[in-house]
């Protein structure tokens, strides 16, 4: 808090570092279980990035996508799934299909997706990020390993045991 009001008092409220503490701050909110105070930074930096930096610069796409969390974690899933899906479609123009970020805003997507019940949905998404990690990022990276759990609890909800057991040993592993 002390951090964002320096920032505005010596940068000015819409400075990019300014933004970049108020989305600090509303992630400390966010952990701290005081979702709606989060949710409220979130879509005021949202709202400044988009005048400031445009709609489909990288921090906004990062904005939204944070807002979206927000949602989720608020059980506003349907507004996430309808900010995550605009997240996706611009990440995928702007960075790029192969992109890590692209991977995580569709990982993203998949969990709010299961959810939601859509659970073939997130199931596809899942194998796509899985796919994409294993090639672009390698098999034993993080973030494949994330992927390979994300999937195998997906496979578990449709009795698919044998294979989510497969795919965990291999993390284990």
């Amino acid at each position: 808090e002390r951090v964002l009001a320096d920032c505005e008092e010596v940068l000015g409220e819409r400075h990019p570092d300014t933004l970049s503490a108020r989305a600090s701050l509303a992630t400390s909110y966010g952990r701290a279980g005081r979702v709606g105070e989060a949710m409220a930074l979130r879509e005021s930096v949202l709202a400044d990035r988009e005048e400031v930096l445009g709609e489909r610069h990288p921090d906004t796409l990062s904005a939204r996508a944070n807002l979206a969390a927000s949602f989720y974690a608020a059980g506003r899933v349907e507004d996430a799934i309808a900010l995550e899906t605009r997240v996706l479609a611009d990440s995928e123009e702007v960075l790029g299909e192969r992109h890590p970020d692209t991977f995580s805003a569709r990982a993203s997507l998949a969990t709010s997706y299961s959810r939601a019940g859509r659970v073939g949905e997130a199931m596809a998404l899942r194998e796509r990020v899985l796919a994409d990690c294993e090639e672009v990022l390698g098999g034993r990276h993080p973030d494949t390993l994330s992927a390979r759990v994300n999937l195998a609890a997906s496979l578990y909800v449709v009795g698919r045991v044998e294979e989510a057991i497969a795919l965990e040993t291999r993390v284990l592993a």
